[in-house]
C-alpha cells in the first residue's frame, strides 16, 4: 500500500514538532521544507528525526529540503510558515507580514501539489485560511485551518485538571475564530457523559473558559521568546491522521461557512467531519442564546480582519 506523502512548510518549532508526531504515528512519508535562507536546517531536523526511527519503530521516511520540487504530488500540505507571536503581540499584529508569506507559499503549493488537502496553521488563523483558499483556487473542502483541535485540547486539559479526572473522559466543543473571541461551549462539554455544568460551579467554569481562550497567550508569556508548539503540533497530526486514514473525525476546524450558522462566506471554527475529502460535512449544532451571541461576535471579529486584509491588498 502506497504511503501518504505529507509536506510541512515551515521547519520551525511547530513544523518540526508536527513532523515528529506524524512520523511517530506512521501517517506517511514526510517532507519538511523551509526557505533557502535557513540553509540546511530542515535537512538537519529531518535527519535527526529519521535517526529516531529505529528507537521508536516507525518506517516513515523524513526528508528535509529548501525546494518545492521535493514536495511534488503531496497528499497533505501543512502550512506553518510565518512569524510567531512575541509577548504583547496579538494575532492581528501578524496580519500584513504573514499574508505575504502565505501568498508565496500557496502559489508554490498549487503548482507542485494541485490535488492536496491544505491544512493551515499560520496566524491569524482564520483570515490566513481564507487567504489560502482564495490564493489556491482549491475547492473549499480542501482548505481547512487548525484551530479548534488545539483550542478544544486546552479546554479539555483545564477541565480535567479542575476535576482530577482523565482527559480521555472529557468531551468538549468550541466554535468561532481562533483567538480571544473563541467560544468554548458549556452546553456541549461533558465528563463521562455528565454535563460539566453539573460538576463545576459557574464561576469556576467561566474561569476555565477564559483560560482556554487565552491559552496561547499564556504560553507566549511563559516562554518569553516564542509560542506553543507541542500541543499545536499534536493537533495538526490529529487532522493529518483524519485525512490520510479517512477517519471521519468529528472535530472543530476552521472551515468555510456560507449558509451554515448564517456566517455568509467566511472561514471560522465549527464542528466538521474530517476525512480523505477534507471537510466532508459541517455539523450544525444547537447553541444557547449566550453561545450564539458569542459566536456571532467572534464571526464579526473574523470578518473585520478579512476586511482589513482586503484594504491592505487594495
Amino acid at each position: 500500500m502506497k504511503r501518504a506523502k505529507i509536506t510541512i512548510v515551515g521547519a520551525g518549532n511547530v513544523g518540526a514538532t508536527t513532523a515528529h508526531w506524524a512520523a511517530a504515528k506512521e501517517l506517511g512519508d514526510i517532507v519538511l521544507l523551509d526557505i533557502p535562507q535557513v540553509g540546511d536546517m530542515p535537512k538537519g531536523k529531518a535527519l535527526d528525526l529519521q535517526e529516531s526511527s529505529p528507537v521508536e519503530g516507525f518506517d516513515a521516511q523524513v526528508t528535509g529540503t529548501n525546494s518545492y520540487e521535493d514536495t511534488q504530488d503531496s497528499d497533505v500540505v501543512v502550512v506553518t510558515a510565518g512569524i510567531a507571536r512575541k509577548p504583547g503581540m496579538s494575532r492581528d499584529d501578524l496580519l500584513s507580514t504573514n499574508a505575504g508569506i502565505i501568498k508565496s507559499v500557496v502559489n508554490s503549493v498549487k503548482e507542485t501539489s494541485p490535488d492536496a488537502i491544505l491544512i493551515m496553521v499560520t496566524n491569524p488563523l482564520d483570515v490566513m485560511t481564507q487567504l489560502a483558499w482564495k490564493t489556491s483556487g482549491f475547492p473549499q473542502n480542501r482548505v481547512v485551518g487548525q484551530a479548534g483541535v488545539l483550542d478544544t485540547a486546552r479546554y479539555r486539559t483545564f477541565l480535567a485538571m479542575e476535576l482530577g479526572v482523565s482527559v480521555e473522559d472529557v468531551s468538549a466543543m468550541l466554535m468561532g475564530g481562533h483567538g480571544d473571541t473563541m467560544v468554548p461551549l458549556k452546553s456541549h462539554a461533558s465528563v463521562g457523559g455528565i454535563s460539566v455544568t453539573e460538576l463545576i460551579p459557574e464561576d469556576r467554569l467561566n474561569a476555565i473558559i477564559d483560560r482556554a481562550r487565552n491559552g496561547g497567550a499564556e504560553i507566549v508569556n511563559l516562554l518569553k521568546t516564542g509560542s506553543a508548539y507541542y500541543a499545536p503540533g499534536a493537533a495538526v497530526a490529529q487532522m493529518i491522521e483524519a485525512v490520510v486514514r479517512d477517519k471521519k473525525r468529528v472535530i472543530p476546524c476552521c472551515a468555510f461557512c456560507d449558509k451554515e450558522y448564517g456566517v455568509g462566506g467566511y472561514y471560522v471554527g465549527v464542528p466538521v467531519v474530517l476525512g480523505t475529502g477534507g471537510v466532508e460535512k459541517i455539523l450544525e449544532i444547537s447553541l444557547t442564546d449566550e453561545e450564539r451571541a458569542g459566536f456571532n461576535k467572534s464571526v464579526a471579529a473574523v470578518q473585520e480582519l478579512v476586511s482589513a486584509l482586503d484594504r491592505l491588498d487594495s
